[in-house]
């Protein structure tokens, strides 16, 4: 067998890629590193507009098309309906990336059970549309790979200190619901390998917003053996390395992108 380039191994040229949450913080530059590689981008959002500006400012090395569709992954019939304007703009899909996320700024004494309730459901979404994306593929007779978004916080607590006195902690639910995540892609990955169908986790570490504050930021730089914040585009390598042939032979990992956070 011809041993592939490495140029070869993450060409993602005349593939399809879905993203959810493709316009937020993160989303945006990994729907970039998506396109640079060559594949075709979905962007997924509550908001067409959004999405549609996002596409309008992608590369597009290979002269591929780019589009917008209006996914919800908190409401099934809204991430069903996402997914089947995906492959009929597209032709296809053949990669997922869950990265979606909505949430309640609520700590561990003040989420009421209908907000921790509401936000565990990003799992449930995760989940159906992983299934949507295995069942696609496998009706294709292709392979298929899936990156779920994680979080340092589905692997270690939090530190307390880093928000006392300052802004709202960091919500258990959301590490009930991160921690889920990263589980999730080890199952998935054990039973649809034979399915030709990867399934991994990207856990990114601290990767604050320009609306963080910045009294937080610099308590966490504190805790961070490389004593500063990632910025998005340091997540577009590891995506590509997941999600394309690059790592083949990678299925159910959870890839922590901290800055040596989770090493202490």
């Amino acid at each position: 067998m011809t041993e592939p380039t490495i140029q070869k191994l993450f060409d993602l040229t005349g593939r399809v890629a879905l993203i959810t949450g493709g316009s937020g913080h993160l989303g945006q530059s990994l729907s970039r590193a998506l396109a640079e590689a060559g594949a075709s981008v979905v962007v997924g959002s509550r908001d067409q507009a959004r999405a549609q500006r996002v596409i309008e400012e992608l590369p597009s090395p290979s002269g591929v098309k780019h589009h917008a569709v209006v996914l919800d992954q908190m409401e099934e019939a809204s991430l069903n309906e996402g997914f089947d304007a995906a492959v009929t703009v597209a032709g296809q899909v053949d990669f997922l990336i869950n990265n979606g996320q909505q949430g309640h700024a609520l700590d561990l004494t003040t989420v009421t059970a209908e907000a921790f309730n509401k936000d565990l459901q990003n799992a449930t979404g995760y989940f159906l549309l992983a299934r949507r994306l295995h069942d696609h593929v496998v009706a294709r007779g292709v392979p298929g790979s899936i990156v779920m978004i994680g979080s340092m916080y589905g692997v270690v607590g939090s530190y307390p200190d880093a928000y006392e006195g300052i802004c709202v902690a960091s919500p258990v639910q959301y590490h009930t619901l991160k921690g889920g995540i990263v589980h999730m892609t080890r199952h998935l990955a054990a039973y649809w390998a034979r399915d030709r169908v990867r399934v991994n986790c990207l856990s990114p570490g601290p990767f604050p917003s320009e609306k963080a504050p910045q009294a937080m930021v610099e308590r966490l730089r504190t805790k961070s053996p490389m004593g500063r914040m990632g910025v998005p585009h340091e997540l577009k390598g590891p995506l590509l390395m997941l999600i394309s042939d690059a790592g083949s032979y990678l299925t159910g990992q959870n890839l922590l992108v901290d800055g040596g956070w989770t090493a202490w």
